[in-house]
């Protein structure tokens, strides 16, 4: 969690400005890679009617800013190839060098897709596969809105070599290995991801709008028509008045109870998080304060202190041996502050906050397993001054977790990206929405359309990460949401170049993370290198039908010009059950009878009907594959209604 949280932070880091000087979307920037074989806009600014001429390889471009200093140029289609210089000249000069042209692929999802080879401590195994010139690799900043934004927080590019692969999506690179190693077309890979995220955060408005559910959500934004930037600076105008009048009121803000010396003996104590509505405050609106103490080593003293306090309802202010660290506003929004080391000390480090709530619950109160040994745990604690939440004004202020609210990372990491000509995504998530994972189908399907609509390719390539297996192995067959959510994902694929890979056999049954990336990787490129790089398709076993045959079931598979392949190792092929009319399902003994079928049988099912296979978050070791090595697909035969299929979206305004 710190890992994800710090880089969300991170993206919010604007990079260093001059006014005047021209200016370009982020995403364009030395050691980038920019598409073949299409058109190519650039919408950048410059001192107001100042003409630009804009080089590259034989183009030469001339354009005029506008009275706002506004210009846009579309560079000609261009051939794979480089590197290259890209100059614009005006008043100053800039030039972008290194400059490949080649495909860019968009690496997507959350923390699986998220997570680097740092972050997984892994190591490249192959050191003499690391440095590749025509491989680049981009990072875009975490960024949330509640409109589409034109450009995104932040964009690096680098060449790839031991340090840059480091700090990559694993997934990202090794899939970019793979295509490097295997084709000429100079490689890009923008990742733009952030784990623990829903769907529903990376979809778009038009999307949003195909489902009811989301009605609450997006007819507010709507309604309320501005973006993060134009209601922070209403909100400040509308602080100068409020504040004093309504909101830094109350007794301890008079009495100083943040103070690094108040005695605070008297105060009661809680355990966080919670809301005090759930330790007897029910009628309470208006402010609370907590407080603790902490200690810190001689490491962490050494350097400014991160301190996640994550979300409180409504707003807060933090105190820090008496110095104020941060404040919030919004019940969803995520709080991390820093704490400069000049105010720490080894120990009793004092730590207060004041929480103000302005109807419903109040509290600090996100789930304790995203919280951390500070936050969690007794803290004391006193009422503050009461308000009638009916007639404090309360101002519209950006609010929702970048987790969980739909289309906040859409509109600041995906948007800005679409008039940047992309060749295709993979897509690694699915993880947080297991509790509804009959519905995660549709959304994904609409989010796919709605993405290669506002990309203006209809063929773009979709290329998705069948969940790996997680959690124990199950005794008994049975229901399993993330199983659920795997056949969502493989219903995507219903729409025309949308493909799937499945991880079902390198996962890891106690970590979500599973550490064997560089196979995830390859997988994907086996795809990629069939649906833009005219490869033969490349992909596991596949279900095709079935047929009963007395007490036997025989499951024909699509095997793409591949063999099914059963290893000997337990006798029989594993993962296999199967049920009769009553749809109780019993563990199979199956084995190959041809070289796309499988037998399925069960001596405790007589007269059987159907047949799963792998249907379980962890379906164990498997032993089911084709010749090229890629593990079957799971599926099953039946039509049973699923544990999830009448969950669908309620807005939380407490969501993670």
């Amino acid at each position: 969690m710190k890992k994800i949280l710090l880089l969300f932070l991170l993206g919010l880091i604007l990079p260093h400005k001059i006014l005047g000087q021209i200016e370009l979307p982020k995403i364009f920037a030395s050691n980038m890679v920019l598409p073949r074989e299409k058109p190519i806009p650039i919408l950048g600014k410059a001192h107001p009617s100042e003409s630009l001429v804009i080089t590259i390889k034989n183009q030469v471009h001339t354009v005029k800013a506008d009275k706002k200093g506004n210009w846009k140029v579309i560079l000609d289609p261009m051939s794979a190839g480089g590197p290259f210089a890209l100059s614009f000249s005006g008043k100053e000069a800039l030039v972008l060098e290194n400059v490949l042209i080649g495909d860019l692929w968009l690496c997507a999802g959350q923390s699986n897709m998220q997570y680097t080879l740092n972050m997984l401590n892994c190591k490249e195994p192959d050191t003499t596969r690391i440095a590749y010139p025509n491989l680049r690799l981009c990072s875009i900043g975490v960024g949330a809105d509640y409109l589409p934004q034109d450009d995104v927080t932040m964009a690096i590019w680098v060449e790839t070599n031991a340090e840059t692969i480091r700090n990559f999506s694993a997934v990202g690179y090794f899939f970019g290995r793979e295509l490097i190693e295997k084709q000429d077309v100079p490689i890009g890979l923008i990742s733009s991801n952030l784990g623990a995220t829903a769907v529903v955060t990376w979809m778009g408005m038009d999307a949003l709008k195909k489902f009811p559910q989301f009605d609450e959500v997006t007819d507010d934004i709507i309604k309320t028509g501005k973006d993060y930037a134009t209601l922070n600076k209403e909100f400040e105008i509308f602080r100068r008045k409020w504040d004093n009048k309504y909101y830094l009121k109350g007794p301890g803000l008079a009495q100083k109870w943040y103070a690094d010396d108040y005695d605070d003996s008297d105060w009661g104590e809680i355990g966080i998080p919670a809301f005090w509505e759930d330790f007897g405050y029910t009628d309470h609106d208006g402010s609370f304060w907590f407080r603790k103490t902490f200690d810190l080593d001689s490491t962490q003293l050494g350097k400014d202190f991160p301190l996640p306090l994550n979300q409180i309802d409504d707003y807060d202010i933090t105190w820090v041996n008496g110095q104020k660290v941060g404040e919030t506003f919004g019940n969803s929004n995520f709080r991390n502050y820093t704490v400069p080391k000049e105010v720490l000390r080894a120990k009793d480090n004092t730590l207060t906050v004041r929480v103000f709530d302005t109807g419903g619950k109040g509290g600090i109160y996100t789930n304790a397993f995203w919280g951390n040994p500070i936050l969690n745990g007794k803290w004391k604690y006193k009422k503050g001054i009461s308000i009638d939440a009916e007639k404090f004004p309360v101002p519209k202020v950006p609010n929702g977790s970048v987790f969980s609210h739909p289309l906040l990372l859409y509109n600041a990491g995906i948007a800005p990206l679409h008039d940047f000509p992309i060749t295709g995504t993979i897509w690694y998530q699915g993880e947080s929405n297991e509790n509804r994972a009959v519905e995660y189908e549709k959304l994904l399907k609409a989010m796919i359309t709605d993405w290669r609509a506002k990309w203006n390719n209809p063929e773009m390539p979709f290329l998705i990460v069948q969940l790996a297996n997680y959690r124990q192995e199950d005794s008994i067959p049975g229901n399993s949401k993330w199983a659920e959510i795997r056949e969502s994902q493989m219903k995507a694929t219903q729409l025309h170049d949308v493909d799937i890979m499945t991880a079902i056999d390198i996962g890891e049954a106690n970590d979500i993370h599973p550490h064997n990336k560089m196979e995830v990787g390859r997988r994907l490129a086996l795809l990629a290198m069939h649906y833009e790089y005219g490869n033969p398709i490349k992909k596991g076993p596949a279900y095709k039908s079935q047929s009963i045959d007395g007490n036997t079931i025989k499951i024909k598979f699509e095997t793409y010009g591949s063999d099914l392949k059963g290893t000997d190792k337990f006798g029989y092929l594993r993962g296999f059950a199967i049920a009769g009319q009553d749809g109780k399902f019993h563990w199979a003994k199956a084995g190959l009878s041809g070289t796309n079928e499988v037998t399925v049988y069960s001596d405790q099912i007589p007269e059987p009907r159907f047949v799963r296979y792998a249907w379980s978050d962890n379906p164990g070791p498997l032993n089911l594959y084709n010749t090229d090595g890629l593990p079957a697909f799971p599926f099953r035969t039946d039509d049973f209604e699923l544990s999830t299929a009448k969950e669908k979206y309620v807005y939380d305004p407490h969501a993670f």
